[in-house]
């Protein structure tokens, strides 16, 4: 199971976001931009600093059957799924408790 120490940034939630399906690089920064509707452009230094870290911590892994051996790509691992659930769940109770406040709606 993975270990998060908080909350996951919103560039790394979209990355793990963007791996359901096999993705290289530049796919990915592309991806993250549309999911984010252009609020959210990721620097090759940023990502690929991201992906290295995603990686040691096996959240994702390299998908060897890739078309174009000349771009490596990635895929999301069931460790990764994890924390996207549990991030998920995080984000749900924030907003609940937001609500709960601002809305003014009862405990």
């Amino acid at each position: 199971m993975p270990e998060t120490v908080g909350a996951l940034t919103e560039a790394v939630f979209y990355i793990l976001l963007s791996l359901y399906s096999p993705m290289h690089g530049y796919g990915i920064m592309q991806n993250v931009k549309e999911l984010s509707s252009h609020r959210v452009e990721l620097g090759a230094g940023t990502l690929y600093g991201a992906i290295n870290t995603l990686l040691e911590k096996g959240w994702i892994r390299p998908y060897e059957f890739a078309a174009d051996s000349r771009k490596k790509e990635y895929k999301i691992t069931e460790f990764g799924k994890v924390a996207v659930n549990l991030e998920i769940a995080r984000l749900e109770e924030l907003l609940l408790n937001g609500k709960k406040i601002v809305g003014g709606e009862e405990q």
